[in-house]
């Protein structure tokens, strides 16, 4: 596979062909994140209805996936892994499957072991780096002859991405064309203290008490695998790492888990094309990551960073809000036809 040409260090961000830079609709990174979490993002069900399926990707752990097809033969399978707490019905996830639908690629939205619809069918928890489960469905999609295959991830699902494509290295050519990653917390212990911040109290509030009732569930379904563990204990996500996720995954404790399952550990053995998308002023993610000398010294890596978007927001001035969606469709559209994305300044 062709990679697309490395941007000369004079250009700041890469944007594909016919798109127009981003134009923020909010220069608050706040006020963009939030904008972004809650603006409506239909799907068109009736043109595009939605299928479930269930992977069984290892023993009493099934995926639930929706499924969405455009009319006749698909021009591509693209698997979309949310963010932390988030599921298949997460919004960015939405107006991504639509955008990719009317472009005529099939979109499957994935559940993450015990999210959303997949919580009744994977007794278990889910972490920042566990992969197995997305290669397994890509693994299955080759054997059934489905492609070409794209990934693509948000925050923790950026996470995923990218880990897997770097542990998979040369192989990882022949599961998947390309992948993309956006908003994507590649050093996790860094991203856990960012958003410890105060700032940032209103996100870091919503999933500690998401990460403590869904623990909770477990417990009341299965106490001798998920011991109690006192609320008042769980403060902070680093908490929560610390005596739940840590151990149960045998990681030890956080700091081990996040110096061991960051993505950034991976991305040197990155050999497909893959798009990270950044806003510098994200509140949970330093934009000082992205400079690390493993990522920017890999060729097959393209950072597209703009000045304003917050967390996963991206809404543009204009008629095409979604700006995200076109970033992403461009992208595997280009992998797709073996073309290269244009470079242009920003």
């Amino acid at each position: 596979m062709r990679i697309p040409p490395r941007p000369k260090a004079t250009e700041r961000a890469c944007y594909t062909r016919n798109l127009r830079p981003f134009v923020p609709l909010f220069r608050n990174a706040h006020l963009a994140t939030l904008a972004g979490n809650f603006w409506p993002r239909p799907l068109d069900e009736r043109r595009f209805p939605s299928r479930l399926r269930i992977y069984a990707t290892e023993a009493g752990v099934g995926i639930a996936v929706e499924e969405n097809r455009p009319p006749g033969e698909a021009r591509g399978e693209v698997l979309l892994l949310h963010g932390l707490e988030g599921s298949s019905r997460s919004g960015y996830l939405i107006s991504l499957a639509q955008r990719l639908l009317e472009a005529g690629f099939a979109v499957h939205r994935m559940n993450l072991r015990g999210c959303g619809l997949s919580e009744p069918h994977s007794p278990t928890l889910y972490h920042s780096g566990l992969t197995h489960d997305a290669r397994f469905i890509l693994e299955q999609w080759r054997a059934e002859g489905r492609g070409p295959r794209f990934l693509a991830g948000f925050s923790l699902g950026g996470n995923v991405v990218l880990k897997l494509a770097g542990e998979l290295g040369e192989a990882a050519a022949g599961l998947v064309e390309g992948v993309a990653a956006v908003s994507t917390p590649i050093d996790l212990h860094a991203c856990v203290r960012a958003i410890g911040k105060p700032s940032n109290w209103i996100y870091h509030q919503k999933f500690v008490r998401s990460l403590r009732r869904r623990y909770a569930r477990r417990h009341r379904m299965d106490p001798a695998r998920f011991p109690a563990v006192d609320p008042a204990a769980i403060r902070t996500i680093f908490d929560f790492d610390n005596r739940i996720t840590a151990p149960f995954f045998g990681f030890g404790d956080a700091p081990n888990y996040y110096a061991t399952q960051s993505a950034l550990r991976f991305v040197e053995g990155i050999r497909v094309p893959a798009l990270l998308v950044q806003a510098k002023d994200d509140p949970m993610i330093p934009f000082a990551l992205f400079s690390a000398p493993e990522l920017r010294a890999n060729p097959c890596i393209r950072l597209l960073a703009v000045e304003h978007g917050g967390h996963l927001g991206f809404l543009a001035r204009g008629a095409q809000r979604f700006w995200l969606d076109a970033v992403l469709c461009g992208w595997f559209e280009a992998l797709r036809n073996k073309s290269s994305p244009v470079i242009v300044s920003n």
